[in-house]
């Protein structure tokens, strides 16, 4: 056989090798608007395999009037590439919320077909969350300044007040001193719990392994909170250590997991809670302070059944006092934004009907690249020693 026969017919699995490195679903549209091929990232992006989506129309994976399909219409008209950004794709079969970068061109070497390209915004979309929750936890910084100093002392006042004339005051009366000190004392207690957001001292970090810290926060629920409800493990065990703080990080993961805990309460035997680790390779995060990006590989995930998180509160989840609970603060979210944040990480939630998933990136801890900044080294080693910081009351 030739040369040229012999490149003809490797040519099409060449082809195919380039498109199945790509790490953007690829999408080749017929004349009639089926699917002709597609790439191994568009059979993970519709949970289909090729063979699959060869046999559907293009509108039947996509919502009713979707931009996608007026763009194709637009691009075989003009015979010229169309982008479009920012566009949902979410589907029952996909998931909600799917934002992806449109690019439509189409394929000189066959008339009346089209090649569309999906860039997904997740990753985008998360840092640029992420900015906003820091820049919501240094606002309540401030806030919480103020109200230490405005609002503590005159409560005391008030407390003391209440309490001296509750000595001379009939039964009835007492019951409103009473009222009084309790509602006093509970101000002080938010406010107390607000003063951690003004704590912006740089906190010792050092390798911690997450699974030490995952298994203490799980025994804790389950002596406690979550005594009924089903515990499912997915780890990694070849995860390296993560670059934090032990304690803080038993924080973040007991709200996390109160929070969850709280949203299948009323699921009975059926509540569960999954807690997962994994290596995700390629997310890097512009850390303020630092010129280089930083490389935030480590996926820690707590996942619920429960009913999932009202749409209308997911742009704000991680703003302080946003909370569905009736004697929920708002605080242990924000808290959590910012214990992450002040890591370098970067804090996530998704969220449909019984099926929430938090998911935590943090940075890997690096003997060669970082100080020792920890003051006391047995503190942030395998093994989970002492008490773990207050879990505040979590936002959902």
């Amino acid at each position: 056989m030739s040369s040229a026969a012999e490149q003809r017919r490797t040519r099409p699995s060449d082809g195919d090798a380039i498109l199945n490195a790509l790490p953007n679903p690829v999408l080749v549209i017929g004349p009639d608007g089926k699917i002709m091929d597609a790439n191994m990232a568009a059979e993970s992006f519709f949970d289909s395999s090729t063979q699959f989506l060869q046999r559907q129309s293009l509108k039947n994976l996509v919502p009713f009037g979707s931009p996608l399909l007026s763009l194709i219409d637009q691009v075989r008209t003009g015979n010229a590439p169309v982008n479009e950004y920012k566009v949902d794709l979410g589907t029952p079969r996909t998931g909600a919320d799917r934002l992806v970068d449109l690019h439509v061109a189409p394929l000189p070497e066959r008339p009346g077909h089209i090649v569309v390209m999906l860039q997904e915004r997740t990753i985008a979309d998360k840092m640029d969350r992420q900015l906003t929750h820091r820049s919501a936890a240094r606002s309540v910084i401030a806030l919480a300044a103020m109200l230490a100093h405005e609002i503590k002392n005159p409560l005391s006042g008030i407390r003391g007040a209440a309490q001296l004339l509750e000595q001379q005051a009939s039964s009835e009366d007492r019951m409103l001193t009473r009222l009084i000190c309790d509602e006093a004392d509970r101000i002080v207690t938010l406010v107390d719990r607000m003063e951690v957001f003004g704590d912006d001292r740089p906190v010792a970090r050092g390798p911690v392994n997450i699974h030490s810290v995952l298994d203490h926060v799980k025994r804790l629920a389950q002596s406690g909170f979550a005594r009924n409800i089903r515990f499912i493990e997915d780890y990694d065990p070849s995860l390296p250590p993560v670059l934090a703080n032990q304690d803080q990080l038993i924080q973040v993961f007991l709200n996390l997991v109160k929070n969850a805990a709280e949203a299948v309460v009323d699921l009975g035997t059926d509540a569960e809670i999954q807690l997962t680790t994994a290596f995700r390779p390629g997310v890097r995060l512009s850390v303020p302070g630092k010129k280089s990006r930083v490389s935030l590989p480590l996926e820690f995930c707590v996942k619920d059944n429960g009913p999932g998180v009202p749409e209308d509160l997911m742009p704000n989840l991680f703003d302080p006092f946003v909370t569905t609970k009736p004697t929920g603060s708002g605080l242990g979210l924000a808290l959590v934004a910012k214990i992450v944040g002040d890591h370098g990480g970067i804090i996530e939630c998704e969220s449909q009907p019984r099926k929430t998933t938090f998911r935590v990136l943090m940075p890997v801890y690096s003997a060669t690249k970082q100080p020792d900044q920890s003051p006391n080294p047995k503190s942030h080693g395998d093994d989970v020693a002492g008490t773990p910081l207050h879990a505040s009351q979590g936002s959902r």
